[in-house]
């Protein structure tokens, strides 16, 4: 129980620093929707993390709920990783063509 107040608490900091960062104008519209979006369920996961625990017993998984959660944030998180790594490969290919184009024009 202490962890989930804590991780609560933590959560509430990121959530602050969030609306900060939004009032401030260092974000943009999407990326705050996203941001808050994934925090409020974060925080929802850790409210309802006994629930997650039955239902991943009642599925027959050996671990905790908490665990499930850990490897489904590490999924999303390579999936996250593949995404930019796709981008990236994408914008030095433009880079390159851009690159090449203004050599040729010299």
């Amino acid at each position: 129980m202490l962890q989930q107040i804590i991780a609560l608490i933590i959560i509430a900091f990121f959530l602050a620093r969030l609306f900060w960062q939004k009032q401030k104008k260092l974000l943009g519209a999407n990326e705050f929707v996203f941001w808050l979006i994934f925090w409020l369920l974060a925080a929802s996961a850790i409210i309802i993390l006994k629930w997650i625990d039955k239902l991943v017993a009642n599925l027959g998984f050996s671990g905790s709920g908490i665990d499930i959660l850990i490897y489904i944030a590490i999924v999303i998180l390579f999936y996250f990783i593949f995404r930019l790594r796709l981008k990236l490969e994408k914008m030095e290919r433009d880079i390159t063509k851009i690159v090449r184009e203004i050599t040729l024009k010299k």
